[in-house]
């Protein structure tokens, strides 16, 4: 869906996921970084392109472009499944430029998109979710201090064929101050 929100954290700014990015995304990626996702790797602008119609085309999804202080691209990421009824939300189909890899990128995300969901929509519950076989996206829930939920067998096809298992996790708003908390201190350290 388009949207028109832009959050910010840390040094990041969070932007309407646009065709325009498309160029800048696709420089980011490779087989290995793309990893875990549905999609077949994007092998050319074009390809990346259409992942973004794609994400614009998939109802209650809000897609972002991230970016750094002088506007580069460092990657992108959503809200999806995106419930007000029901006080939920999960945050996911990210990924970052490897050059952001183990930095304050992810953590600054993650700080404004959960702020936003639990401060200004009022949600209960954030989810997360990765393939179990990418180790450091579900290494990154960890740290977050997400709640492990459990494992949805079978859940997900990649883009290979082959079958994968979903792991969740999930932040309830009880929770919250706690995990922001972590987040906060996350980018004094690595600020």
């Amino acid at each position: 869906m388009q949207h028109d929100l832009t959050l910010t954290a840390g040094d990041v700014t969070l932007v309407p996921l646009t065709v325009a990015h498309a160029p800048g995304l696709h420089r980011l990626v490779d087989d290995r970084l793309w990893f875990g996702m549905t999609s077949p790797t994007p092998r050319h602008t074009a390809d990346m392109a259409a992942w973004v119609e794609a994400a614009h085309g998939t109802p209650a999804r809000y897609a972002f472009a991230v970016l750094g202080p002088d506007g580069e691209v460092r990657g992108a990421t959503s809200y999806y499944d995106v419930d007000p009824a029901m006080g939920r939300c999960e945050v996911g189909n990210t990924f970052y430029g490897r050059a952001w890899w183990g930095g304050a990128t992810n953590p600054a995300c993650k700080l404004a998109l959960l702020g936003h969901a639990f401060e200004e929509w009022g949600v209960h519950r954030v989810a997360l979710r990765a393939d179990t076989r990418n180790a450091r996206s579900v290494a990154a829930m960890r740290r977050l201090g997400a709640v492990e939920e459990g494992v949805l067998r079978g859940h997900r096809v990649a883009a290979d064929g082959s079958r994968g298992d979903t792991v969740y996790f999930s932040v309830l708003a009880p929770e919250w101050p706690v995990v922001r908390t972590r987040l906060e201190e996350r980018l004094t350290a690595t600020g």
